[in-house]
């Protein structure tokens, strides 16, 4: 009998999880991860910089835009993960490097909130900037043993499309008031 396409993901996620511990998981990427974890705890660290961005005063609309970008992607990835309700990875022989808030995994809302962040705040400072970020924690919750890369990638891409929504709603809404 051949395995279906989830049987097949679900082995390439375990796989996956285990080579990135077995790469990383004795470095200082430890350490960095576990400050990417509680930076994007509820999308705080990346909310915290619009404010910090927007009470600069320059670009306000636009750092106002992007932290909303946050909100709303962080916000999908919460909803997503209550229906969806995989449970995160549970390995005797790998245990998590981290605590969570709960238990669910799919997808991850510190992905969701980072690419949403990655799409909102990287024309103000800078892509690379941004894309680094959202790298490093897309990997980070992978080490940690909090989610699967599978998660990571759902959520990159549902909080970037929330971000991108965001962005279009936004450009839309001051053209009407332009006419």
């Amino acid at each position: 009998m051949t395995e279906g396409p989830l049987t097949r993901l679900t082995r390439l996620d375990e796989q996956l999880l285990r080579a990135t511990r077995r790469r990383l998981g004795h470095t200082p990427a430890v350490p960095v991860a576990k400050g990417l974890s509680l930076f994007g705890e509820h999308a705080a660290g990346w909310l915290a910089l619009g404010a910090v961005g927007y009470l600069r005063g320059s670009r306000r609309a636009e750092w106002a835009q992007a932290s909303v970008g946050v909100f709303a992607g962080h916000a999908a990835g919460v909803v997503v993960k209550r229906v969806v309700r995989r449970q995160r990875p549970a390995f005797t022989d790998l245990p998590a490097l981290a605590r969570t808030a709960g238990k669910l995994s799919f997808p991850s809302a510190h992905s969701c909130s980072t690419a949403a962040a990655a799409v909102g705040f990287g024309p103000l400072i800078g892509r690379p900037v941004m894309g680094t970020a959202l790298g490093a924690m897309l990997v980070s919750r992978v080490l940690l043993g909090v989610h699967y890369p599978s998660d990571v990638a759902a959520g990159a891409a549902i909080g970037g499309l929330s971000a991108v929504t965001v962005r279009t709603l936004a450009r839309r809404a001051r053209e009407r008031g332009q006419q």
